[in-house]
């Protein structure tokens, strides 16, 4: 079995399990407010790459579904909103996590919190419409077109309007992003490996549920 994992699975593991490893007992930078809990940026900010290149993922397999109409197109936009949604609640998580011994609370209202929690309930949203539609053709052309229109609300919601806005969350309001000052060569010698990691995981699990459930539809077409 082993020998049948594909090198960018390899990959994947290798980098997540680097990460973890290094994320808990690497040298980090001595930061005010931040201290050890910069650690995070291991964890909370990969998990969200993830999910934005699922998203995207979901995106495209949508637009080819309505130029071309096949059902693996479907499958994989479904799977990638799936994963991309589980990997959005996890970096929600850990953005709580997070927030509560820099903030002072888990959820403290700030504009980027609030406009990820309404992006993820924009792709929540796939599913129940997904589950409102008996006829598979159906569901797959409207959910498509939804998918076509959400992704870019997603967009603005999580990079542009928190930007516009005054918020305690690096990169937006004023308040400066992870650089320099923060991210030393020992931080980035982590987050790298870390965001390909959990991209190649997240991928791969995507990759699994849509075998899976291709897998579903042929029986039930028996």
């Amino acid at each position: 079995m082993f020998n049948k994992i594909s090198w960018w699975k390899w990959m994947g593991i290798i980098f997540i399990l680097f990460s973890i490893i290094s994320g808990f007992l690497g040298p980090v930078p001595t930061l005010p407010i931040l201290h050890e809990t910069i650690r995070n940026v291991y964890f909370h900010v990969p998990m969200w790459f993830a999910m934005i290149v699922l998203f995207v993922m979901n995106a495209w397999y949508s637009i080819r579904f309505l130029r071309v109409g096949a059902e693996s197109d479907d499958r994989w936009a479904v799977e990638s909103a799936n994963v991309g949604v589980l990997l959005g609640v996890l970096g929600i998580v850990t953005g709580m996590i997070w927030a509560k011994f820099t903030w002072g609370e888990a959820w403290s209202n700030d504009p980027k919190q609030n406009s990820a929690a309404i992006a993820l309930l924009v792709y929540m949203a796939y599913f129940v419409l997904r589950g409102s539609i008996d006829d598979e053709q159906k569901k797959a052309k409207i959910s498509a077109v939804y998918s076509v229109f959400a992704f870019p609300v997603m967009i603005v919601l999580v990079f542009i309007l928190p930007r516009l806005t005054d918020s305690l969350h690096p990169g937006n309001g004023g308040n400066p992003g992870f650089n320099t000052y923060d991210m030393d060569n020992n931080v980035r010698k982590v987050f790298y490996p870390a965001v390909i990691g959990w991209i190649c995981i997240g991928l791969w699990i995507t990759q699994l549920r849509f075998r899976l459930r291709t897998l579903e539809d042929k029986s039930l077409e028996k």
